[in-house]
C-alpha cells in the first residue's frame, strides 16, 4: 500500500521518488507527498517530472497520479517502472488548503461553544470559500453566525499550536470530546486499526486525514459569508480565509460606510437608524394606501347611476386602477350609500 505522506508532513512542497507503475496517464509511486482527494479535501496540484498533473486519487490502497499527458510520449517519456522522478506540490494551494482545513476544525470549535447536540455533517473546500455542515439542536440564525466569526478569530488570534496523532481506534473512540464522522474521517482510518486525531490545543480534537498548519495564527483572517439549511436538522456554514476572506471584510466595511453616509449616521448606529427609516416608510406607505383607497371610492361616487329592472347601477371606467384596488373602495361605497345597489 503506497499512502500519502502529505498529512504528516505537510511543509514538504519537492521530493524524488521511484516510479512502480505506469498505467496511461496514471503512475503510481512508492513514495508520494501529494495528498489525494478526501474527507472534503481536494487534491494537491503540482507537477510530476515536470508535466502537471491534473488529480490524486487514492484507489485500492494506492495513490494514483493522473497526468496530464501520457508519459510514453514528450516531455513525460521518463516517467516508466524504475525511474527516479521529482515531484513538485503547488505551494500556493497546498497552504491555502491547510489553512483552510484547520480554519474547519476552529470554526467547529467555536460551534462546541454555542451549539447544543452539535455534530459534523459534511465539509468541503472549494478555491473561494469553505463549507461546513454542522447538525445541532436548533437551527443557526444570523446572530450565531456572528458569534461563531468572532469566536473563531479570537482562536486564531490566540495562536494555539495545532497537532496530530495515530491512535489505536478504540483508544481514540473512548476519549472524550473526539469528533468522528464518515464523511469527514476519510483518511483518517487506516485498516480500521488506527485513527489519526487532529487537535487544536484547548479548542477542538477530530478524526481527520487532512493537511494542516502548526498553528493557528497561520490561519489569518476568517470572515463567515452564509448559512443555510440544507436538510432537516443541518446548518450549512460557509466561510473563507486567505484573500477572499480580506476581501470580502473590506467589501462589507465599504458598504457600511456608505450605507452610514447615505443613512446621515455613523456605522454603529446604523442598525438602529435603518429600523427607523423602515418604521417610518411603512407608516407613510399605510398613509399613501388609505389615502389611494379615498380618492377611488370618491371616484367611484361620482358614477353615473341607471336603474335596471329594480336594481340602481353605478356605471364607469376608473382606467388607471387595479381591480384589485378597487375593490375595497367599492365595497365601502356601497355600504354606504343606500341609493346604490351595484357598480
Amino acid at each position: 500500500m503506497t499512502a500519502s505522506r502529505a498529512p504528516a508532513e505537510p511543509a514538504v512542497r519537492e521530493f524524488e521518488s521511484t516510479v512502480e507503475r505506469v498505467d496511461g496517464r496514471e503512475v503510481v509511486l512508492a513514495e508520494t507527498y501529494f495528498y489525494a482527494e478526501s474527507g472534503g479535501q481536494p487534491a494537491d496540484r503540482g507537477t510530476l517530472a515536470g508535466v502537471l498533473v491534473d488529480d490524486v486519487v487514492e484507489r485500492d490502497g494506492e495513490v494514483v497520479h493522473v497526468l496530464a499527458e501520457d508519459p510514453s510520449a514528450g516531455s513525460a517519456g521518463d516517467v516508466e517502472p524504475g525511474a527516479t522522478v521529482t515531484g513538485v506540490v503547488d505551494d500556493d494551494f497546498r497552504t491555502y488548503c491547510m489553512r483552510a482545513h484547520t480554519a474547519s476544525h476552529v470554526l467547529y470549535g467555536a460551534a462546541r461553544r454555542t451549539c447544543e447536540d452539535l455534530g459534523y455533517a459534511g465539509f468541503d473546500i472549494s478555491p473561494e470559500k469553505v463549507r461546513v455542515d454542522l447538525t445541532t439542536a436548533d437551527p443557526l440564525d444570523d446572530e450565531d453566525l456572528v458569534e461563531l466569526e468572532r469566536l473563531s478569530n479570537r482562536a486564531v488570534w490566540d495562536s494555539r499550536p495545532v497537532s496530530w496523532e495515530v491512535l489505536p481506534e478504540a483508544e481514540a473512540r473512548d476519549r472524550d470530546g473526539i469528533a468522528f464522522n464518515t464523511k469527514t474521517e476519510e483518511g483518517a482510518m487506516s485498516g480500521g486499526e488506527s485513527v489519526r486525531v487532529v487537535t487544536v490545543e484547548d479548542w477542538d480534537v477530530a478524526a481527520c486525514g487532512g493537511t494542516h498548519v502548526e498553528n493557528t495564527a497561520e490561519i489569518g483572517t476568517i470572515t463567515a459569508l452564509d448559512r443555510s439549511n440544507p436538510g432537516e436538522g443541518v446548518t450549512r456554514v460557509e466561510f473563507a480565509v486567505g484573500p477572499t476572506a480580506i476581501d470580502r471584510v473590506a467589501d462589507r466595511h465599504a458598504a457600511a460606510l456608505e450605507a452610514a453616509s447615505a443613512a446621515d449616521t455613523n456605522v454603529e448606529d446604523l442598525p438602529e437608524e435603518v429600523r427607523r427609516l423602515r418604521n417610518e416608510a411603512d407608516r407613510l406607505d399605510a398613509a399613501l394606501r388609505e389615502a389611494e383607497s379615498d380618492l377611488l371610492r370618491a371616484r367611484l361616487g361620482e358614477f353615473p347611476t341607471n336603474e335596471v329592472d329594480g336594481t340602481v347601477w353605478a356605471v364607469g371606467t376608473v382606467a388607471d386602477a387595479d381591480p384589485n384596488d378597487l375593490r375595497e373602495p367599492a365595497t365601502a361605497l356601497l355600504e354606504a350609500d343606500p341609493d346604490v345597489d351595484a357598480l
